[in-house]
Formats: C-alpha cells, structure tokens, sequence
C-alpha cells in the first residue's frame, strides 16, 4: 500500500472566446504552482483545454479559483485519481489552437454536433446506419475502443480531415457519430463535420472519460471495449478509470503489457516509466 496521498486527475477543457489568454498564462501558472498541482494548461484565443494532478486540497483550491472566472464556471471535469502524480512538471502553454485540427473558420461556439449522454450513446452508436469514428490517433485506439467503431488510423488529428474527405460522403452517410478521450477532438471534429455538409452529427459528451465515469455502475451495458489510453504516465486507464496495464513499445507503436521485460512485436526492452515526482500531502 502506498503511503502518497490519492491524488486526483482532473481533465478539463472549454471553447469560449479568449482575446487575454496571453495575459492569463502567468497567473495560471503560479497558481498551479503554489498548490504542488502537476499537469499542462493549454490556452489560445479558441479557449483552455488541460489535464492536471495533484491533492485533493490542491486541486480544489486550483479549481474553485479557475471557475471563478465566468468564462470557465460551467466546464465538465471529469476525474480519475491514482497514488502517484502523473506528470513530471507543471506548464502554462500558449497555442494557436488548443486542439491543432488546422482547418480555417472551424468555431465549436458557433457550430457543433449533438452532444450524447451514455445512455444515449450507446443506443445510438448500436444503430447500424450510424458510422461510428473514433477520432484519436492510431495508437490509442489500439488500446481501445467503442465496439464496431471505425479506426480512422491517423497518427495525428490534423490528419482527420482528409480521412473524411477520402472516406465519407454527406450524401451517403446520414448519420455520424464521433468520440475521443475527454470530448474536445470530437467536439471540434463535429463542428468540421457540420461545415463539409454532413447534417446528422453526433459527439460522445466529455468524450470516453466521462462515459467510463457514468457507467460504473452499470458495466454491463457499457459498450467499451478495453482500455484507454492517456496522455500521462499512467499510459492508459481501465474501466474503473484506474491506471491500466498498457503501454505503447517506443520503438515499434505495438500495444504491450506492463508486465514484459521485452516487447513481443519488436524484441526491445520496454522500459519503466520515469518515478513520478514526489507531493507535498
């Protein structure tokens, strides 16, 4: 048993207009900072989009003075925790977009998809006249993801708009529903979809996070498939939003478990994540 403190993970964006984001990127910051609360905020002009960890003190005292500001007081968090930080440092970063799709004129506080609870969800992903995309990169869906959804096979999202222009057609596919980890790709992703002509758009709200979250008590209906990957050095979460037993081999992109010495697909030593950083309790 380990005797760290729990520490929360807190993923979090928002799309809502920010002409002063350079001038909140220090504030941030030292208010990270002075709470021993690890992670990366990410803002641009579009909005703030970050996954962030530390106590449970920590993180609500970085939460409570984030939403202060009204522009971030309705956003949907969602949680995990774990018994180490996830992260190794703590970093305000500004962007250009806060999830790079570089498509021009693409707004999702202008434009964007319907937005599906779990319930909802799962009935309408299991309607066969419904084209499920699973819009994260190759090496996450490898990890997992919803049943019968489509691998688009993308190494990164900017690629995502030419898999659609290859692949789908608003006159052959009425129906489009979309997904990602916390909702802000498939957010955006829906908003594209809308401006290429597509009608019947639909997104997972607060993405596969959340729908792990709400489903805990009703496993049995969930229509998720294995774990899911995440940015951090937990690699992956289960279905109890655990850390998984995953990893993605730095030589070759093959999914691996934790527990080799070797990589199955390539022969190279899978090597340890890095100690996480010790916290302040």
């Amino acid at each position: 048993m380990s005797n760290k403190p729990e520490i929360v993970i807190a993923a979090f964006y928002k799309f809502v207009h920010l002409p002063d984001y350079r001038e909140l990127k220090e504030p941030l910051l030292e208010l990270l900072k002075s709470n021993n609360v690890y992670g990366t905020i990410l803002l641009a002009e579009e909005g703030l989009n970050s996954t962030i960890a530390g106590t449970k003190q920590g993180m609500e005292n970085v939460l409570e003075s984030l939403m202060d500001d009204p522009r971030f007081s309705d956003m949907t968090v969602k949680y995990s925790y774990a018994n180490f930080i996830p992260f190794q440092k703590t970093k305000v970063r500004l962007k250009q977009e806060i999830v790079r799709l570089k498509v021009n004129d693409i707004d999702p506080n202008r434009i964007v998809g319907t937005y599906l609870e779990p319930d909802e969800w799962n009935e309408v992903i299991s309607d066969p006249d419904v084209v499920v995309i699973d819009t994260r990169n190759d090496y996450e869906v490898k990890i997992g993801t919803f049943k019968n959804a489509i691998n688009p096979k993308t190494d990164a999202f900017n690629e995502l708009p030419d898999y659609v222009d290859a692949n789908l057609d608003p006159a052959k596919h009425k129906k489009v529903a979309m997904f990602c980890t916390g909702g802000i790709r498939c957010e955006k992703a829906t908003a594209m979809m809308l401006e290429k002509g597509f009608e019947n758009v639909y997104h997972l709200n607060g993405g596969i996070l959340r729908y792990l979250e709400l489903m805990q008590d009703k496993k049995e209906e969930s229509l998720w498939e294995g774990e899911c990957f995440v940015f951090d050095d937990r690699i992956s979460v289960d279905h109890d939003l655990a850390p998984g037993k995953t990893f993605i081999c730095d030589y070759c992109k093959e999914v691996v478990n934790l527990e080799v010495d070797l990589c199955p697909y390539c022969g190279e030593k899978v090597e340890p994540l890095p100690p996480p950083p010790e916290i302040e309790a």
